[in-house]
């Protein structure tokens, strides 16, 4: 899952329109490479580069394969593919948080893997995420990152305090009231976004939705008990109170960076953007631990990151160098030359090298992912957010009650998944 991603719409919406051919409309010569075009949505700036370097190297080392990469913004590449595919002008490859991957596996969108070239070593990946990538028992997607939330702090803030890491959220209201005593700096500052709330409903053994029995559960009892304890981490001495604009991520990314807050909670995209902040020059003083848990003793965020997917309305000829190609970016030298130089986490046990786990933000979140709790494979789940979205910055402000967002969001997800009860 990826937030606060910039890049230009304009630029991009224009080489889209010149680029969205995937299949036999590629312009490729009788006797010449076949061209596939591949759609990037990572970080225009941070993380792109390090792809292109890798594109180019492909291609090096396959003559009869050209990609045509095109860097589409994350936070508009599922209503463009959508739109590509259901009129047969998507791209070949397509960068798939894994939100999108059942969700667009059910609509036909994306090519089988199982068996295939791209799946070759299909054992050296991380057998969650691969699962994670599934759709009706057939695997749609290669693993290229994984990511998940953790609480990240300022070691140095948290050692001038005299605290440590909370093991729970009571303990961090009891820190952040510390820190604030003994340092001045806030203790903790939350986001009123869905997804970065989602670990306080697994802290109380719940989600949204229950997949298996087609329940709706995001106004249940539990259900309203975490939300209930996100909701009084904005209320407290070291507790900063909710930013409800929309530069929220912002805000609470640079007061974190610049050493005036000392932790909050956050994924792996932002190492990076850690790392430029005054606070982490010395890279050591990131600290990285498990979020917190809730009353039922459980403690864990969301799986997120992104598959590579081959669209299946391509031709033969594209297909099979599209297979070629993935099977290529992911790697286990891929995705350690990505990881060395944008801090994301492989998906593969033997990309994680030496020089791969040096970097301490890397090994951070390495040590959390076994506490990540993979998504249910229901195509609808990624759009469950949205209610929230909508529905938790009114209740962080004060413009609603608990009990009137959550049934809010409730009525919403109803209309998302009709076939779910209450």
């Amino acid at each position: 899952m990826r937030r606060g991603i910039a890049a230009t719409a304009l630029v991009a919406s224009l080489a889209l329109a010149a680029t969205a051919c995937g299949g036999s409309d590629s312009g490729d010569s009788a006797d010449g490479p076949v061209t596939i075009t591949w759609w990037d949505t990572s970080n225009a700036t941070n993380e792109a580069p390090t792809y292109k370097a890798l594109v180019k190297e492909f291609e090096a080392a396959n003559k009869d394969v050209k990609v045509n990469y095109v860097n589409v913004p994350f936070d508009q590449a599922q209503n463009k593919f959508d739109t590509a595919a259901g009129s047969k002008g998507a791209p070949d490859v397509l960068r798939s948080e894994v939100g999108w991957t059942p969700a667009f596996a059910k609509k036909g969108f994306f090519l089988p893997l199982d068996g295939t070239e791209a799946l070759a070593d299909q054992d050296k990946f991380q057998p969650s995420l691969i699962e994670q990538a599934k759709y009706e028992g057939k695997t749609y997607g290669v693993p290229l990152v994984t990511d998940t939330l953790a609480f990240v702090y300022n070691k140095e803030l948290f050692a001038k305090a005299g605290v440590e890491a909370p093991k729970t959220w009571d303990d961090l209201k009891k820190a952040a009231a510390t820190i604030k005593a003994k340092t001045g700096a806030d203790g903790y500052w939350g986001s009123t976004a869905g997804y970065y709330a989602q670990p306080f409903l697994y802290g109380e053994g719940t989600d949204t939705v229950d997949a298996g029995a087609k329940k709706i559960t995001v106004n249940s009892a539990a259900a309203k008990k975490a939300y209930g304890t996100w909701l009084s981490l904005f209320d407290g001495k070291g507790l900063h109170k909710a930013d409800t604009t929309a530069d929220a991520y912002a805000h609470i990314q640079d007061a974190f960076v610049s050493g005036k807050l000392a932790s909050i909670i956050q994924g792996p995209w932002e190492i990076t953007n850690f790392y430029k902040g005054s606070a982490f020059k010395d890279k050591e003083n990131l600290g990285i631990a498990t979020v917190p848990a809730g009353s039922t003793g459980k403690a864990g965020a969301p799986t997120g990151g992104h598959n590579l997917s081959v669209y299946a309305g391509s031709d033969q000829a594209h297909q099979k160098a599209a297979l070629k190609f993935v099977n290529f970016m992911t790697s286990a030298k891929s995705q350690e030359s990505v990881a060395l130089k944008n801090s994301t986490l492989p998906t593969r046990d033997d990309a994680y090298t030496d020089k791969v786990k040096a970097d301490p933000g890397i090994a951070g979140y390495q040590g959390v992912l076994s506490a990540a709790q993979p998504r249910p494979a229901l195509p609808e789940y990624s759009s469950l957010w949205t209610p929230l979205d909508d529905e938790l910055p009114k209740i962080a402000g004060g413009k609603e009650s608990l009990d009137e967002g959550l049934k809010n969001a409730e009525t919403a997800i109803t209309k998302l998944v009709p076939d779910f009860g209450k």
